[in-house]
């Protein structure tokens, strides 16, 4: 059995959070996605740890971590990783485990994320330029290196053959930054990941399914940030949505149960991209600062507004989420009003659907207003502590969306999740 546990927004909902509170109910936590762009936020005794790349189960015993074939996987970042997690005191090579088939991040990717950002212009689509486009394209161009072939004499050959498709690749955008110290550190990393547990991913879980382990997938980025149904071209180079899962991890989709939608309370974008209920006054402001939004991964500013259920209820029909997960509802408290985007109004005409492409058509968010419930509820441990006034806009959602807020993250410890 799989539960799902991802994004319904642009990304930065906390799920790191919740995978680390729900994996003691499981037995494999495996990423399925993306690559170092995530960044999901930990507290582990008190201190904070950004994950990029190992799965979120990493501090839970006994618990198996598998990176999967759908992610695609920067060594040089991952070496920095561990040494992060084993500052903790936890072995990870004892419980992680990278499938052979996922696909390396190389330095000539990095180069080419950097010098086609550079070529766009005003037009930039706010890459974090790790390489991770250029290396999803490596992939369906047939060209890529995966980890499997760290295990072949070959490597470093196959590696050289495909530098010099990236070379002329770079050429064609006159980039001239020197690259050398970026694979002086990747083959230094190469060697660390030759120390990992290689398994094939696909036989490795659906093993552990069969033995009626529980495995949780997590997702990264969100999934408005999908590079199919997402707000095209300001999007990631993967699918994050559920359907990801079966492709990333290499499972039917019969054997996926639960799916879990991670979304915070309010709205949130980092980059460039369409954003109907963006703030760009002092209550954008205040959301901003109160609730500490700047990228995990990048450091940039996130651009903040109020929820958006049309996208909300899109994402939720595309994912089949079965329990909507609402975070940081806490950083609301003080607010003395909340709006609720309920319609578009596309091009003058109101409409209730997400549109082909965002940012072609002019956007007017409809909103349903709130009072706000002005109370710290941080403190709450039960749904029936938490201010009525804010038990009020859950059930607009939950009758709205027609899937039910089922947990309540209410601050950043580990614990501060109430069930409603």
């Amino acid at each position: 059995m799989v539960d799902v546990l991802l994004g319904l927004q642009w990304g930065d909902e906390g799920k790191g959070k919740i995978v680390d509170y729900f994996a003691d109910k499981y037995d494999v936590v495996a990423r399925f996605q993306g690559g170092p762009n995530a960044g999901h936020t930990l507290y582990v005794d008190g201190k904070k740890i950004v994950l990029h790349q190992i799965p979120s189960g990493i501090f839970h015993e006994g618990k198996t971590n598998l990176i999967g074939n759908g992610v695609v996987l920067d060594a040089v970042t991952l070496k920095k990783e561990c040494a992060n997690v084993a500052a903790f005191g936890v072995d990870y090579k004892k419980n992680l485990y990278i499938s052979e088939r996922t696909h390396l991040i190389l330095p000539t990717h990095r180069a080419i994320d950097k010098a086609s950002e550079l070529a766009k212009g005003n037009e930039k689509i706010g890459s974090t330029l790790k390489g991770i486009g250029p290396a999803y394209m490596d992939k369906t161009g047939r060209n890529g290196l995966r980890v499997g072939n760290l295990l072949d004499k070959s490597f470093t050959t196959e590696y050289i053959k495909l530098r010099l498709k990236h070379q002329k690749i770079l050429e064609s955008f006159n980039f001239q930054e020197d690259i050398s110290l970026w694979e002086e550190e990747f083959f230094e990393a190469i060697e660390h990941l030759k120390e990992f547990k290689i398994v094939n991913g696909e036989y490795f879980i659906n093993e552990k399914i069969s033995k009626g382990q529980r495995v949780l997938a997590e997702g990264a980025q969100g999934s408005m940030l999908d590079v199919d149904f997402g707000t095209f071209p300001f999007v990631t180079s993967s699918n994050t949505i559920s359907a990801g899962v079966c492709t990333g991890l290499g499972i039917a989709p019969q054997k996926i149960k639960e799916v879990f939608g991670v979304s915070k309370a309010y709205c949130t974008r980092v980059g460039s991209g369409p954003f109907p209920t963006e703030l760009l006054d002092e209550t954008g402001e205040t959301i901003r600062k109160i609730g500490n939004e700047f990228g995990s991964t990048t450091g940039r500013p996130r651009r903040c507004g109020w929820i958006d259920l049309v996208a909300l209820q899109f994402a939720i029909m595309i994912n089949g989420v079965t329990q909507i997960i609402m975070t940081k509802a806490d950083i609301l408290d003080t607010l003395d009003e909340l709006k609720v985007c309920n319609g578009y109004k596309i091009n003058g005409e109101e409409k209730n659907y997400v549109p082909f492409q965002m940012n072609r058509v002019e956007i007017e968010p409809l909103y349903k207003t709130f009072e706000g419930w002005n109370a710290d509820i941080t403190a709450c441990d039960t749904y029936e502590s938490l201010p009525q006034k804010m038990k009020e806009y859950i059930n607009y959602l939950n009758t709205f969306l027609g899937v039910p807020v089922k947990y309540i993250s209410n601050g950043p410890g580990k614990n501060q999740i109430v069930s409603a």
